[in-house]
């Protein structure tokens, strides 16, 4: 299964780089979020692979109707076709296509692809979390170097978001700051991959995200030794009535990193 979700991923991010490298036009949500081409066109080349090679299985997907007979399903794939829209927007590279499985409201399978890096991190419940560099249709997924988070507790790497501020996070920095070494912007779930891979080890996000947001990053991240958390240290859970995660979360290389407010 999971090679074969890699090669969905990879193909909707090559709808998303023909797009990428043409000059595209910004439509808006409701909510004021920005809305491309790409990211229907990825969505819907996703939804459909999917509903043809796993027909007993929901989906959640950002960019298509919410249909909540999938909260009868034990299982639910939860799809972002185009994370980090606001930076495939800026054209800075820094977006993915996130694709989860989830089982009884956890996720137990992810692929996060990067089409600008051409990097593949995937994951699966038991099995640890892998990295490709250079993935191609043709790629052998038995290329994949295993991935762990640091065992750092001093001297810290802190993500902060590219495109998501809150004053809260500059509170926390100066809070802490006695055990964090530095400080690196990134964009989209890119953010979670960089921990999971062992070149960052904390990352804190207030505000309100969507399930298809975390959970493909979620599954490599406690694959690779790490854990995610909503911000009152419950955990965070999948194909919800309400998919929004009203929280915010955190994530950390190891849990005696937790920051203090």
């Amino acid at each position: 299964m999971i090679e074969k979700i890699i090669r969905i991923a990879y193909e909707a991010g090559k709808i998303i780089m023909d797009i990428y490298n043409t000059d595209f036009n910004v439509d808006y949500k409701d909510d004021n979020s920005p809305l491309t081409k790409a990211d229907k066109l990825a969505n819907d080349h996703i939804v459909d692979a999917l509903k043809i090679d796993y027909p007993n299985m929901a989906i959640l997907a950002e960019e298509s109707a919410d249909d909540l007979r999938r909260l009868a399903y034990d299982y639910c794939w939860l799809v972002d076709p185009l994370d980090g829209t606001k930076e495939f927007i800026k054209r800075n590279g820094e977006f993915s296509v996130n694709i989860a499985l989830t089982y009884k409201h956890r996720p137990v399978l992810g692929v996060i692809y990067i089409p600008v890096r051409d990097e593949v991190y995937h994951a699966c419940q038991g099995q640890g979390a892998y990295f490709i560099e250079g993935f191609s249709l043709h790629g052998d997924v038995n290329k994949s170097i295993r991935i762990q988070v640091t065992s750092k507790t001093d001297n810290l790497i802190m993500l902060h978001s590219r495109s998501h501020q809150h004053p809260i996070i500059d509170r926390l920095i100066e809070m802490n700051k006695e055990k964090i070494g530095e400080i690196v912007h990134a964009g989209s779930s890119i953010k979670g991959c960089l921990i999971a891979k062992g070149e960052a080890d904390i990352y804190y996000r207030f505000g309100l995200t969507m399930e298809w947001d975390t959970a493909a990053m979620q599954c490599i991240i406690e694959e690779a030794g790490g854990m995610l958390r909503q911000m009152d240290d419950t955990e965070m859970t999948y194909n919800r009535k309400d998919s929004t995660n009203h929280k915010g979360f955190y994530i950390l290389n190891r849990l005696e990193n937790k920051l203090t407010l």
